[in-house]
């Protein structure tokens, strides 16, 4: 790029982080997860608004391809970031229950996301209808695992039985949902050899038996680190971060290779990282890349999603269209996850509250659908329809948790006397 394009693509990531840090500031005032704001303010930075002409003025065709390179740099450490903390998470002696509830909440939306795909599939044909209704199914299975966490966390439910239980439901679900959209991506390149497609098998041994014990030797025992006067070794974060950085690149390039996509690249690398023995690692440089994906890489993630979503010529059907969506997206994982709940005796309330928590999509769903959307499995009308789908359903849990887990409720089962049960059920009793 010239002198002018990088200017131009400098002032497009400010006013990007801006209104993406803006609106996501609005939005927790309001209780709501910041996500909701970002994935909005993509939407407004669109087509959407006065016939793209925001768009063509802030966003010219010349930096485009920077921006959607940035992008990709943000979802691939985002990803990282997924794999890393569904690893983390413990299912506190509730494995068995969570797994029966994520295959509720999974299965049931999945099989009316298929029939509903079946139904408006078009001129589609043979293999591509096939990888269409399979998607769609996906897309409308989709928990989204580190909101969830985050407005647990915002609730004051992150220490309670549910909240345990909410997060080893979505993580299991998470794990499914990203090896059936693998499969989908893998099935979606006809042109890659299918030897290629199961490299990747050694590939996770390789980032287990070699690549994680690197890493755990490099924060434990860095090869350059000095020690200040304070006893703290200098230079280990750098170090570090070029390391993870150089693993997470040739990891996303590996599974791109493969057939895949490059996510699944850095969601592996994530879920494989060292954890006992490298606290450095984790207390130091993750929460830094993390703030360095949120603030710089992420957002303009929004708006190049938000490229191809345009609302503007929504008429009648669509929105008949939109609502069916909603329906299948918000009535398979309610009754889903609400049936799987009952099934194991979890109480009424709580599972009214299992159900609700575990429908909140938010940027995971996003990037299913782009994925979706850049392997030609979505046009853009059922892309930005379901764009909607993901914003509304991440906005339920906030409006709707004060009517059906009220805080005395969750402070009840805090309360010691719930806490440490031998049989999960018994805490919500």
């Amino acid at each position: 790029m010239d002198i002018g394009a990088v200017a131009a693509f400098l002032r497009a990531l400010l006013v990007i982080i801006v209104v993406a840090r803006l609106l996501g500031l609005l939005c927790r005032r309001f209780g709501q997860p910041e996500v909701i704001g970002e994935i909005a303010g993509g939407i407004l930075l669109g087509p959407t608004l006065f016939q793209g002409e925001i768009t063509r003025a802030l966003f010219p065709a010349d930096i485009r391809p920077a921006l959607t390179t940035l992008s990709t740099m943000g979802i691939c450490v985002f990803m990282f970031l997924v794999g890393l903390h569904l690893a983390d998470g413990s299912l506190r002696g509730q494995g068995r229950i969570a797994l029966v509830l994520s295959l509720g909440s999974m299965v049931v939306p999945f099989v009316l996301g298929t029939v509903f795909a079946i139904g408006i599939m078009g001129d589609r044909s043979g293999r591509t209808a096939v990888l269409f209704c399979l998607f769609v199914g996906t897309a409308m299975s989709v928990t989204a695992f580190p909101v969830l966490a985050r407005i647990l966390t915002d609730r004051e439910l992150i220490d309670t039985p549910i909240g345990g239980l909410a997060l080893a439901t979505a993580a299991i679900g998470d794990i499914l949902a990203w090896s059936m959209l693998a499969v989908l991506v893998a099935l979606s390149h006809g042109d890659t050899p299918p030897w290629r497609i199961l490299l990747v098998l050694p590939f996770v041994a390789i980032l287990i038996w070699v690549v994680r014990p690197l890493l755990a030797r490099l924060a434990d025992h860095p090869p350059a680190a000095r020690v200040d006067r304070r006893g703290a070794q200098v230079g280990l974060a750098a170090g570090l971060v070029v390391a993870i950085a150089a693993a997470l690149v040739l990891s996303a390039m590996a599974t791109s290779w493969m057939g895949l996509h490059q996510i699944f690249g850095a969601f592996l690398l994530g879920a494989v990282m060292p954890r006992a023995g490298a606290e450095t690692l984790r207390t130091r440089v993750l929460p830094w890349i993390e703030r360095l994906d949120r603030t710089v890489l992420l957002p303009p993630f929004f708006v190049v999603a938000g490229f191809a979503v345009d609302l503007s010529g929504m008429h009648g059907r669509e929105l008949g269209l939109l609502l069916l969506i909603l329906l299948v997206a918000i009535g398979g994982k309610l009754s889903g996850a609400f049936g799987a709940a009952r099934l194991v005796r979890v109480p009424a309330r709580h599972s009214a509250t299992l159900a609700l928590l575990v429908n909140t999509r938010g940027l995971t769903e996003l990037i299913v659908l782009a994925v979706g959307h850049q392997i030609g499995l979505l046009d853009q009308r059922l892309y930005s329809l379901v764009v909607l789908m993901a914003l509304v359903t991440t906005l339920m849990p906030g409006l709707l948790l004060p009517f059906v887990y009220p805080r005395w409720r969750a402070a009840q089962d805090r309360e010691p006397r719930h806490a440490g049960s031998g049989e999960p059920m018994s805490q919500f009793r």
